[in-house]
């Protein structure tokens, strides 16, 4: 079965996928990767690798051939960037004081991190479990809202992605984790279009004439359906899509109305990517639950985290979790230090100031270029849609490719979602300095073409 396009990144098994690597990687690189393919499952996005990775640090990567990037895809988990010295220490010092913890018993990181958690996060939301990934977090937020409400129907958005195990495919929209060989996932997972202005699902030319259209549906279908348990979303899509002004209101709005619950899925936008502690922060709106994941272990460790209302604390008599590592000392003192960074450094500030930077020197870059239809983002998590021209707005997935692969050879590395967004996301660490380098080589192979 043949899927479309790949809404999480860029396909790894094109004719240009294989142009560059027979130009770039040595006779030793094709043996690693020959290795890599003889002993690991495939799978659509993973296999066959790029290249191998032998060092990871700050905002650079580099591989087995000495090359090195600057790493602006990182999977969401490198807010801090990579070794940061003082989650290395930390990590060490944990290791050297407690290593683990069984289940049935508690620890103080694990406490010490689910206080954090509570402070900071917004409203009522008080009470955490934790899991080794964003997907299981994503599978606790689900069982807590059919525990809290009798129900269990869910609503999300198509080309969502929210985690690859059945229930976070489920309530996922994104088809290579859903098609073919997934067969019958969970019922009652409901789908409609998602936010995406610059191609609206609805037809319409802009939020400022649509009266958020994509909203009103959600309203539509929680009335229509009457028993929803919750909408599961991100409040501001990774592919980067943030949404338009109002919408997150109408849906608290609607979800209130028909006592559905509001799940916030911050997995990659969550702990200052976008600005602000929480993307929801931007929009005023505060979900019954937040899930985050990925960058929460700092980019070193597996951690996750749902995050609940203290009133949706009603799954006492029954196991939502009873995950191994739900309170592992070293992974919760890695994310608890990884916090701490953040607030010491000033990264969610500086994530705000290098975003503004970033969507002005990209806005004149669409003033130049008619291949850049869109540009858009929050904070450090932003994208370029590479287009024809800018009135089709018909995707040019070949200059995507192009311009992907001639960034890499000059040292930039991010992922394409959609076929033809470059989706940027750069650690909160990065310098100015090395932000306007990486522009100028994003620029440089836009304005070159195909």
């Amino acid at each position: 079965m043949k899927l479309g396009v790949h809404t999480e990144g860029e396909s790894n098994r094109s004719e240009a996928r294989k142009r560059w690597q027979a130009q770039q990687n040595s006779p030793y690189m094709e043996e690693v990767l020959r290795r890599d393919a003889d002993v690991f499952l495939h799978q659509s996005l993973s296999s066959p690798c790029l290249t191998a990775i032998v060092k990871a640090q700050g905002i650079w990567i580099e591989d087995a051939n000495g090359r090195r990037f600057m790493d602006f895809h990182g999977n969401s988990a490198h807010h801090i960037g990579y070794a940061h010295p003082k989650l290395i220490a930390a990590v060490k010092q944990q290791m050297d004081d407690l290593s683990f913890a069984p289940r049935r018993f508690t620890c103080e990181p694990a406490i010490e991190l689910a206080e954090k958690l509570a402070e900071i996060a917004p409203g009522n939301l008080g009470k955490t479990l934790f899991t080794t990934g964003g997907s299981d977090a994503i599978e606790v937020a689900l069982k807590v809202a059919r525990a809290a409400t009798g129900r269990f129907k869910t609503l999300s958005f198509w080309d969502a992605f929210h985690g690859a195990g059945f229930g976070a495919s489920s309530v996922g929209g994104e088809a290579t984790f859903r098609s073919g060989i997934a067969g019958p996932l969970l019922s009652g997972a409901e789908h409609v279009p998602p936010f995406a202005c610059y191609r609206c699902h609805y037809k319409h030319k802009g939020p400022e004439n649509c009266g958020i259209a994509c909203a009103d549906v959600v309203s539509f279908v929680l009335e229509r359906e009457g028993d929803i348990a919750a909408v599961v979303a991100e409040p501001m899509r990774a592919t980067p899509y943030p949404p338009p002004p109002g919408f997150w209101q109408k849906v608290r709005e609607a979800c209130d109305r028909h006592g559905t619950l509001l799940i916030f899925d911050e997995i990659p936008t969550g702990l200052g990517k976008t600005g602000k502690f929480f993307a929801s922060d931007h929009d005023g709106v505060t979900p019954d639950m937040i899930v985050l994941g990925k960058s929460l272990g700092g980019g070193m460790l597996p951690i996750a985290a749902a995050i609940v209302r203290r009133d949706l604390d009603v799954c006492g008599d029954f196991a939502i979790g009873h995950y191994t590592h739900e309170k592992n000392p070293v992974t919760t003192r890695a994310a608890l230090t990884t916090i701490q960074i953040i607030e010491e450094e000033g990264l969610v500030q500086r994530a705000a100031e290098l975003g503004h930077y970033a969507m002005s020197r990209l806005r004149e870059l669409q003033l130049r270029s008619p291949h850049v239809g869109d540009v858009r983002g929050r904070g450090l998590l932003f994208g370029v849609e590479l287009v024809r021209d800018r009135q089709s707005r018909e995707p040019d997935n070949a200059l995507a490719e192009a311009v992907y692969y001639r960034c890499l050879e000059g040292g930039v590395s991010f992922k394409i979602s959609q076929g033809n967004v470059l989706t940027l996301s750069p650690p909160l660490i990065i310098t100015q300095e090395e932000l306007e380098q990486a522009l100028s080589i994003v620029e440089e192979a836009i304005l070159a073409g195909v």
